[in-house]
């Protein structure tokens, strides 16, 4: 029999469920996902670093995980939110199950619980910060629904880091800059570099497919450092946390405006963009 868990958001919504995958406690911002397939993509973006993820989807697991589809080398995502998880995965590229993966990830999640009830609650209330407890973390008399251990919950969850003002490029960055080669046989037509704010794996390596040597370096990266590459672009790349608290990366991306070195972005890198010419950015609500 699965242990129970809570699901338990700062405006005092919970819901009761099972723990999925580690057992123990989560905090971050909540925010749900509505894709029906390659939920094991989103778990391995560095863009949802600090972020529990709903997915809408009923049925997640069934394919399992394997090594050809993870976006980075562990998974990110801060807790998991599921209604029906597989009993056992399905597909002849799986290499294990998904739940095995969150427990060796050190990854707090919650299933059967009414997930498209908890995504019409964001929808009309806006996205906020959320708590997954299950185990040790669970209170005495939360189990049957007492006031009290729900409300030391909430509270938990009110004393969780805010997402606005949150400088987290820093804490997925590469720790090292590398190079991505065109395969072989593919002529190569521009030198790209790539600063990593959360880069996805596949996203340089779809830039050297297309004929880029792509140099990808960290986000505390210079402007010396970008121009000794010489290239004939500079890309920013997708990443978690709030472009208004990226003042760093903003300032590089002004002096690479001002050098005149063609640039482009992506998601978070594209936001940077926008406040580095000026403008400002929001949360939609």
């Amino acid at each position: 029999m699965r242990q129970p868990a809570v699901l338990v958001l700062e405006d005092g919504f919970v819901q009761w469920g099972t723990r999925y995958g580690a057992s123990g406690q989560t905090t971050g911002e909540v925010v749900f996902a509505t894709g029906m397939t390659g939920y094991q993509e989103t778990f391995t973006d560095p863009s949802y670093h600090r972020q529990i993820v709903v997915m809408t989807a009923p049925h997640i697991g069934n394919t399992g995980v394997n090594e050809e589809d993870a976006e980075s080398s562990r998974l990110w995502v801060a807790g998991l939110v599921v209604r029906d998880p597989a009993r056992r995965a399905s597909n002849w590229r799986s290499t294990g199950e998904l739940e095995e993966a969150l427990t060796e990830h050190g990854i707090v999640g919650i299933a059967e619980v009414d997930t498209r009830a908890i995504t019409r609650h964001l929808r009309d209330a806006g996205v906020m910060r959320a708590g997954i407890f299950s185990g040790d973390a669970l209170p005495n008399g939360t189990a049957g629904g007492g006031e009290e251990a729900i409300a030391a919950l909430v509270e938990r969850v009110r004393q969780a880091p805010q997402m606005s003002g949150s400088h987290l490029t820093a804490e997925v960055t590469t720790s090292e800059p590398y190079t991505v080669e065109p395969p072989a046989g593919t002529e190569r037509v521009a030198t790209v570099v790539a600063v990593d704010l959360g880069i996805k794996s596949r996203t340089p390596e779809q830039l050297a497919e297309r004929g880029c040597r792509v140099h990808v370096l960290p986000q505390s990266a210079s402007l010396e450092q970008i121009r000794e590459l010489e290239p004939d672009g500079v890309f920013f790349s997708n990443g978690p946390g709030d472009p208004a608290a990226a003042e760093e990366e903003i300032e590089l991306l002004r002096q690479v405006l001002d050098a005149r070195i063609p640039f482009f972005g992506i998601c978070f890198g594209n936001q940077l963009l926008g406040r580095a010419l000026g403008f400002g950015t929001y949360k939609l609500p």
